[in-house]
């Protein structure tokens, strides 16, 4: 990922509409899965805010990995401990070492085909019956002009995921498009507000609605963040949907 991105999320992320969103959406997921206390490595941690929201609320024993310096650096800050630097595609650790293993939005930043061995890797570490929760961009239609300031190769579709996932040893259990209900303001913007005002390469998150005025900052965000919390809802209910600007999987390593 670009290094500049890591700032951005770390001043976004406590508070901006789609993190808060998609924890949300995340934990309706994961609260009727999760076992208290489990061992889990984030593959991917970023800043580590994750990380530290998922000790909190389920006690998990957090490993957080993540390939740059400047992710862990600010890990660091958030008080989280057993930082490790490495590769999603090599992990650095043994057989079977972890109850549960997430990775969120990583995947995509590795050039196709490349995830296939990542993919290999969590079913390496994941003991037999481990939890595998991802979450990746969807569709290739809603590439962005953010995605390429992040320096996104690639994005996914269920079908292609779940076949990558049972090839390299999981059950899948859910599998769902997120970010659904506002994908066509998504795709207008990207397909065409985009190439029409020639948009340059930007963070969209930098450039996201907290440079608004404070009224309208506060109005914007309230606005975007109901769609993701309907979302949530409806997923804690069972729900999934047909499409939307990000998969969310959750899997188990098959094995007695």
């Amino acid at each position: 990922m670009n290094p500049a991105e890591f700032d951005n999320i770390a001043r976004a992320e406590s508070d901006f509409w789609w993190y808060r969103g998609m924890r949300e959406i995340l934990f309706r997921l994961l609260d009727p899965v999760a076992s208290r206390g489990a061992s889990a490595v984030e593959a991917g941690c970023g800043t580590g805010h994750l990380s530290r929201a998922l000790e909190q609320r389920y006690g998990w024993r957090m490993t957080p990995l993540d390939l740059s310096r400047e992710g862990l650096d600010y890990a660091r800050r958030h008080g989280l401990r057993h930082l490790v630097q490495g590769d999603v595609t090599a992990l650095p650790f043994a057989v079977e070492a972890f109850d549960a293993l997430l990775s969120m939005d990583v995947l995509v930043h590795l050039e196709r085909g490349e995830e296939v061995r990542a993919l290999s890797e969590f079913a390496r570490v994941l003991k037999p019956g481990g939890l595998l929760v991802l979450r990746l961009g969807a569709l290739n239609a809603l590439r962005s002009r953010h995605s390429e300031f992040v320096r996104e190769r690639q994005r996914f579709d269920r079908a292609g995921l779940i076949q990558s996932l049972e090839e390299a040893g999981f059950q899948v259990e859910r599998a769902t498009y997120v970010n659904s209900l506002l994908t066509p303001i998504a795709l207008f913007k990207f397909r065409v507000w985009e190439p029409l005002t020639r948009a340059p390469v930007a963070s969209g998150v930098a450039s996201g609605v907290a440079d608004s005025p404070a009224l309208l900052h506060r109005m914007l965000e309230r606005l975007l963040y109901l769609p993701l919390r309907a979302e949530a809802a409806w997923i804690g209910r069972g729900g999934s949907f047909p499409i939307g600007q990000s998969l969310l999987v959750l899997a188990h390593k098959r094995g007695s």
